[in-house]
This record gives C-alpha cells, structure tokens and sequence, in this order.
C-alpha cells in the first residue's frame, strides 16, 4: 500500500467517524475502513449508543475477505472486556495483516495495549496517520478521559456589536435562517446542550434538534442554584432534562461521570461569562448578523472582571465563511 493510499483510506475513516458525532457517548465515535488489494471491502462507524463498534461493523460487512487486508481505524482498537470482545482480538481473529491507527487511546483500560496485543499476534502496526485530525474529532472524548469533563463548545448568535438581544430582550431574529439551521446541525453532534437558569426561565427553550427528521436528541442541561420552570417533559422530539447546580467544575465533572463528551452551550451571557472564566470552554462558534444594536443591547457575555487585557481568554481562529447574510467563525482555545 502506497503512503498516497493510507492516506485517502484514513480520510475516509476520519469521513465515516464525523457520522458518530453526538450520538455514540460514553464512547469515542470511531471510524474503520478494511481495504485489500487495493479495493475497500468493509467499513463502518461506532453505532447509536456506542454500540458494536467501528470495527465490528467493518469486519461483519468484510467477512471472509477481511484475511490478509489493511484495517485503518481513526483511534487504537480496545483491549479490553466490555459488553463485547476486545476489537484487537477481533482483527487477530479476522486475519488482518496490518493495522494503520491514527490515535493512541488514552483510556488506561487501552493505553497502547490494543496496539500491544495486534503486534504480539504478528500484526503489522503502524500509528499516527492522520494524528491531529483524529484529535481535534476526538476532542471530547480525549478531554473527558484526561480532564474527567465533556468537551465545551460556546456559541455566539450577535449583531456585529457583540449583541444577543435589544434592551427590551427582543431577539428574533439576529441571525438569519441558514445560520439557524447550522446550528441545529452543531446540537446534532453533540451530546448535550446547555444553557443557565435565566435563559430556561425566559425562553423556555426547546434545545432540540429539529429539521433532520428522526434523530437522537442531546441531553438537555439547565445549570440553575434554585428552581427552574417545567420544560417539555423527555419524548421522542426532546432529550433527557439534567438539572444541575451552579458551580461550573463540579457540573462539567459530574456531566463527565455521566459519560458526555461534547457539550453544546447556547446561553445566556452570565454562563457564557461563568465558563470563559473558568477556563472551560474549548471552541467558541459565533454567528455574526450585520446589524447593529447599540450599548444598550444585551450582551452575549455577562462581566469578565478582567484586570488587564492580558488576563483575557484567548482562542485561535479554526474557520470562518459566510452563511446566508451571516458570517460564521469557529475558534479554539489556545
């Protein structure tokens, strides 16, 4: 195989990963292709729930042809018991004769054992292909295993002066209705979506994934000291309600040990100023309108209390493009 071909069969694992996104917590989303003789003969993605993994699934489509053939797999394959077998040993079994990852898991129940294990079987190793592509999809997974917290996304719906709303709370709409609908798709890959108490109160939000017809709805998430009022009861169009205190840590530690892993937060200002502070917010997500609202207009974030501009979050810009009038742009933390 070609270093032309291991990287065109790793995208297309990284391709087939993205589809997980939102839907597979408390595991990583996974993506495996199985390719011999040039010609790919089984591949697959970590199923709704986590469950049969990536590998799995392309073993199960490549059968009998998976003897002798390449696996590319976007994170090191498990080593351990679960509610299914170890996917080395399922690779050992199948006969495959290499192996390219592009992450070594850091789950200690793995940690390089799955690449231990195909390598005492006689399999042929090789890692890193595609590393920080894998990383930045993997970003929430990565960041509850080695923080013990979901990976935090913030998003901005602002005029071009930084404003959610006009000083009487009028607010729809900024945007326009293709940002709207992307960010229907951003709920859809990710677990959860979190807003404050305020915002529960005076929007009664439905935080739902609507247009994409059927799907696995997110988690949604109220961070609130005292009473919240009732929101639409879980169903087949609304997640589970998990209502948290207000210390921001303790809710993103114990959002870990729940098993999320990407946490959509869309409000309101005192959060998004409560996790910035924090430190805890990992991609900011802004749709910018070309409309202006003026000093008087509410802020999309509430006070920082910087004591100098060096003491500011800081984010590198991810992407950027226009969507309908709007101006969409994806930041990460430094």
């Amino acid at each position: 195989m070609t270093a032309e071909a291991d990287l065109r069969h790793m995208d297309h694992a990284l391709a087939l990963a993205r589809r997980g996104l939102g839907n597979v917590w408390p595991n990583p989303a996974v993506g495996c292709v199985i390719v011999r003789g040039g010609r790919v003969v089984g591949r697959g993605w970590t199923q709704p729930g986590g469950r049969p993994h990536a590998e799995r699934v392309a073993l199960d489509q490549a059968g009998a042809a998976a003897r002798g053939a390449t696996t590319y797999v976007t994170l090191e394959p498990c080593a351990h018991h679960g509610r299914t077998p170890p996917c080395a040993q399922g690779l050992i079994d199948a006969g495959i004769a290499r192996v390219v990852s592009a992450l070594t898991d850091p789950d200690p129940r793995v940690a390089g054992q799955g690449h231990a294990m195909l390598r005492q079987a006689g399999v042929v190793v090789a890692e890193g292909l595609r590393g920080d592509g894998a990383a930045a999809l993997q970003r929430g997974f990565l960041t509850r295993v080695t923080q013990g917290r979901p990976m935090v996304t913030l998003k901005l719906a602002t005029s071009f002066d930084g404003r959610i709303a006009t000083r009487d709370g009028e607010s729809r709409w900024i945007t326009g209705s293709e940002a709207r609908r992307h960010v229907h798709l951003l709920r859809l890959t990710h677990d959860a979506v979190m807003v404050g108490a305020g915002t529960a109160r005076a929007d009664r939000p439905a935080l739902n994934v609507r247009g994409f017809g059927s799907v696995r709805q997110p988690v949604r998430v109220v961070i609130a000291s005292g009473a919240v009022p009732p929101l639409q009861a879980e169903d087949a169009h609304h997640g589970p309600l998990w209502v948290l205190p207000g210390p921001l840590p303790e809710a993103l530690a114990e959002l870990g040990r729940r098993g999320l892993t990407r946490v959509f937060c869309e409000g309101g200002g005192l959060l998004a100023a409560g996790l910035l502070a924090a430190g805890l917010v990992d991609e900011l997500v802004g749709y910018t309108a070309g409309l202006a609202l003026g000093g008087d207009g509410r802020a999309a974030v509430g006070p920082l209390h910087l004591a100098a501009l060096a003491h500011a979050p800081r984010f590198v810009l991810a992407e950027t493009w226009t969507m309908g009038g709007d101006l969409f742009h994806r930041w990460v933390r430094r």
